[in-house]
């Protein structure tokens, strides 16, 4: 296989943000030599985000389980309906730091309704904060996945000042609250006045954390009746007991449902994105953890040998301070290359995503620290060949050569990139396996299994102890 122009001309019209005009040479092909990429035509790099993207579309109507039983079964739909009856009347509070953005805000969007179409009525609340709390939880975020940090005194009072004030406007009057993820683990100090079970839902990688936040943070957890991790490698020493929930997405959502070819090619096109290449994509929120420079970097190594273009869709969210940084490192990253597409989108593109990964000939989650990434379990659902970095929940989906390919740096994605372009059989098989291990395991039906069980663990739990 011949080796691509570095200095091709296409590589001096600057990476696009928002969006590259369609076109170019369609003669290449996975496998074959690699001709000088094409020049987009200058409108491309002028060109915004559609005027129809700015606007947040009506939500559609949250499904009903019975519109999940065409995916899972009418048996497994019967199971969750059996298991509802004896919490059936018991409430639910979900609380966590964002409504929009973020896998925790998408999986409540969805799990909300559902427990309460079972007749188990569900609430979700969303604390309030300044920025100064939003800064000091993201850097307890960054600290808890292993990154290096000084924990202050003005810090941890801006933790406590601001869960306080949540805690004084917020009532607790169900059977079961569930506090999602660090920045609200401080409102356990109303408990004593709840008669209800507490439980602390991690999303995050607690395998390795700095030492002196987890200390601040552990006298907390340590008073909740229980606590769940997305994966085995997260559990801690803690005197309750603790839980295994894989997180999960619902495949009828607007970022998973079925689309067909016309929809997908819709988006493309006010896009930019160009169908007849090979298109190597990345959807994550731009932040450090999830390696979106190193993307870059990988992408660069390989098309020295494969034709493909990179395609970078994320943006940002409310608890998320850092993104504008990081957004700025992926641009100049991506430098003078045109064949780089930047989507900084709003957090309601969710229909756009999904036609993106379907479009997409692989997908790529090059996390270097992570809780789950459930946008790998998207990608996966999709039937589409995945790479991702193998730290964190991502080895529960990726069994390495069966459901998707791991990593560990840039060579090794850079290398698997050009693996997977050059061998497309091997790509849809992995992509087909993919698919099924998804079904299997972390669906949204699954996910109100497991609350379900949970429920009624406790309840009974607290029965025993009554007698």
């Amino acid at each position: 296989m011949s080796k691509a122009k570095s200095n091709s001309k296409s590589k001096t019209e600057g990476a696009t943000t928002a969006t590259l005009a369609p076109g170019g040479d369609n003669s290449n092909h996975a496998g074959q030599t690699v001709t000088e990429p094409r020049v987009p035509p200058a409108r491309g790099r002028d060109r915004q985000l559609p005027a129809s993207l700015m606007t947040p579309p009506a939500p559609p109507p949250p499904p009903h389980l019975e519109d999940y039983q065409p995916i899972i079964g009418q048996a497994q739909v019967d199971a969750l309906r059996f298991l509802a009856r004896e919490v059936k009347g018991k409430t639910i509070k979900m609380v966590n730091s964002t409504s929009v953005g973020g896998g925790v805000a998408e999986m409540l969007n969805r799990l909300v309704p559902l427990l309460s179409e079972l007749e188990v009525p569900t609430h979700w609340d969303v604390i309030t904060g300044g920025n100064d709390f939003f800064e000091v939880t993201k850097a307890f975020h960054n600290a808890l996945h292993g990154a290096s940090y000084t924990l202050t005194k003005a810090a941890q009072d801006i933790f406590l000042m601001y869960n306080e004030q949540n805690r004084e406007r917020m009532q607790f009057g169900e059977d079961m609250v569930v506090i999602h993820d660090p920045q609200p683990a401080a409102l356990i100090h109303s408990r004593e006045k709840s008669s209800a079970h507490w439980v602390w839902r991690c999303h995050i990688d607690l395998s390795n954390p700095d030492a002196r936040v987890w200390e601040f943070l552990r006298p907390f957890v340590e008073q909740y009746d229980a606590a769940i991790f997305s994966s085995q490698s997260f559990a801690r020493q803690l005197p309750i007991p603790q839980y295994l929930f894989y997180p999960c997405i619902d495949p009828l959502s607007e970022k998973n449902k079925e689309l067909d070819e016309a929809q997908v090619q819709k988006v493309c096109d006010e896009l930019g994105i160009d169908r007849s290449r090979p298109i190597v994509t990345q959807v994550s929120r731009f932040d450090r953890l999830k390696d979106p420079v190193g993307v870059v970097q990988a992408y660069k190594l390989a098309r020295k040998y494969v034709d493909c273009q990179l395609v970078l869709a994320g943006g940002g969210a409310k608890d998320d301070p850092e993104g504008a940084v990081v957004l700025q490192e992926v641009k100049e990253a991506a430098g003078n290359d045109a064949d780089i597409i930047i989507l900084d989108l709003p957090p309601w593109c969710a229909r756009e995503i999904n036609a993106i990964q379907r479009a997409s000939t692989l997908i790529v989650q090059k996390s270097i620290r992570e809780g789950f990434g459930l946008t790998v379990t998207e990608a996966l659902w999709k039937g589409k060949p995945t790479i991702a970095g193998a730290v964190g929940g991502i080895p529960n989906q990726i069994i390495h050569k069966l459901t998707g390919v791991l990593v560990h740096s840039v060579e090794g994605c850079a290398f698997q990139i050009r693996y997977l372009l050059t061998h497309p059989e091997f790509a849809r098989r992995i992509g087909a396996a993919g698919r099924e291990h998804v079904k299997e395991n972390f669906l949204m039906t699954t996910n109100v299994k497991r609350w379900l069980l949970l429920f009624r663990i406790l309840q009974q739990a607290k029965s025993r102890l009554a007698l």
